[in-house]
């Protein structure tokens, strides 16, 4: 098994992409610890792995950075290292630039940005200790891409590209390897529980991710491009073209994101 006796910690693990993520790696052999806001959840995704006995849940809030080092010191005591840490627990975003209040804004780029930093900065000590590890960060082709109604949403994506490809540089000669996961659509609950302009929930599934990738085959690509120490995996439909579109017609991916129909309070627009 490929993470066979490997320590792989997951944020935002309860549900949707953290969630066959945490089944993927199990089956690949890895030790979990699963973390996110709901314990009760994580629970149950523990007891639904393989080897449940050996993973363990570590509740964390994304918001609240200064409870990192705390939660680190924990899981260092109980399983004597983080091979690999996969940042992915997020928070999608459904308003309009000019209508989206500047405290929900920051509330995005708290969770999407700050806490993956965040926790990165209170992992990496015990890896340059080490000189080995593993940084996996679940961005979006929104990591390339800005369309409408994900205003800040994107933004906080390209910011985690501009942030890791920079830790990247700095500490591939330690051994340590960063890999940028950049889904398309997935079929999870993430339009459901995206922020509206008030920081209220979007409350419904866009067509999108009804049509999109199962979160198996997102976890599967993401599993793979880590065992493959791969920089970047882009794993989607037809979306993920508008990454090499931005890349060599940026003018072109710019006329089509104009067309593009967005649902932002409930309406549907064009």
């Amino acid at each position: 098994m490929r993470f066979a006796h490997q320590v792989v910690w997951i944020t935002g693990a309860s549900s949707g992409i953290g969630e066959a993520t945490a089944y993927a790696f199990a089956q690949a052999g890895a030790r979990l610890v699963l973390s996110s806001r709901r314990p009760e959840e994580l629970e149950r995704v523990r007891r639904a792995c393989e080897r449940p006995d050996e993973h363990c849940v570590l509740p964390l809030d994304l918001t609240r950075g200064e409870t990192f080092p705390a939660a680190v010191a924990e899981v260092l005591a109980r399983c004597g290292r983080v091979d690999v840490l996969v940042n992915n627990g997020g928070v999608s975003q459904r308003a309009l630039a000019a209508a989206a209040d500047l405290a929900v804004e920051r509330a995005l780029m708290e969770v999407n940005y700050f806490g993956p930093v965040a926790l990165t900065k209170a992992v990496l000590p015990s890896m340059l200790a080490r000189r080995a590890g593993h940084i996996a960060v679940v961005s979006s082709v929104m990591g390339y891409v800005g369309t409408p109604g994900r205003s800040s949403y994107a933004a906080a994506k390209h910011a985690l590209h501009g942030y890791f490809d920079s830790l990247r540089a700095e500490i591939w000669r330690d051994g340590i390897k960063v890999t940028l996961i950049c889904p398309g659509y997935v079929k999870t609950a993430v339009s459901d529980n995206a922020l509206g302009p008030r920081g209220d929930k979007h409350g419904r599934t866009d067509s999108t991710h009804t049509t999109g990738i199962t979160a198996e085959k997102c976890a599967a690509a993401i599993v793979r491009g880590v065992a493959h120490g791969r920089e970047e995996v882009y794993v989607g439909g037809g979306e993920v073209a508008g990454i090499y579109v931005k890349r060599f017609a940026p003018w072109l991916l710019s006329r089509i994101v104009r067309k593009m129909k967005f649902s932002v309070d409930g309406s549907a627009r064009r």
